[in-house]
């Protein structure tokens, strides 16, 4: 067995030809002294087993339980209205649904990905064309967590909120908020899908309170000549940070 770098201390007592056996009181106090090393080494091996042991075990036992509990009412903030600032309905075509009847999983990455482009263009001045643009978003993470399906037909609308902006990046919070099983198919005009809508806006009582999928993205911004990361324009900038107020929640 490895000791971790430590060494067991040598008994003195055990090689005679380094020095002359003591007697008496000598030959006890040095014997009395290996035993305690000894003893000290002992422990001090429990307690790195046991710390090791234990570390295996709270991934799986109480970390994970309070991480989880954690993890789960920050979620369930997540698929409220309140936590997001601009939504935009999104029209499901019969293509997106797959051999199950509902929107295929896959999918709802573009949903998430349309509302945050049609954002940036529509309200942070993005340009589109290379020729013209003097920054490209790369997407370099996505993240979903499906709640319950829905399927063509159905009108839902997305949701977005700006978590972070960095230099040079942006962090989204994204969901989708089915129609509301209560009342009529939503009514959407060309505005509502040109222009989108903010919180507090009437629309919103059209859509269910509890979103059906809730995810991220994270934008890096780089120049398209070069490839590499560049800073944000303020008015850029600027456009996002008003969908940071409310992505606290």
């Amino acid at each position: 067995m490895r000791h971790l770098g430590f060494s067991r201390p040598a008994d003195p007592l055990a090689d005679g030809s380094r020095m002359s056996k003591p007697t008496g009181n000598r030959q006890r106090k040095l014997r009395s002294i290996v035993q305690k090393q000894e003893k000290w080494f002992s422990l001090r091996q429990q307690s790195l087993t046991m710390t090791s042991w234990v570390s295996r075990l709270l991934p799986r036992n109480a970390r994970s339980l309070a991480t989880s509990s954690k993890n789960q009412k920050a979620e369930d903030c997540h698929r409220q209205h309140e936590a997001y600032g601009y939504f935009l309905p999104i029209q499901t075509r019969w293509q997106d649904n797959d051999q199950y009847g509902h929107v295929n999983n896959a999918v709802y990455y573009s949903y998430f990905d349309t509302i945050i482009n049609h954002y940036l263009i529509r309200y942070c001045g993005l340009k589109t064309s290379l020729r013209m643009s003097t920054i490209v978003g790369f997407m370099v993470s996505n993240q979903c967590t499906y709640h319950m399906p829905i399927g063509f037909p159905q009108i839902p609308v997305a949701a977005l909120a700006v978590e972070k902006v960095g230099h040079s990046s942006v962090h989204y919070r994204l969901a989708l908020f089915p129609p509301n099983p209560t009342k009529e198919p939503p009514s959407v005009g060309y505005c509502d899908i040109s222009d989108g809508f903010f919180f507090g806006h009437p629309n919103l009582a059209q859509f269910d309170t509890l979103a059906c999928t809730t995810g991220s993205s994270v934008h890096v911004f780089v120049n398209p000549a070069t490839n590499k990361p560049t800073g944000l324009p303020e008015d850029f900038r600027r456009g996002l940070l008003k969908l940071m107020s409310l992505a606290s929640v």
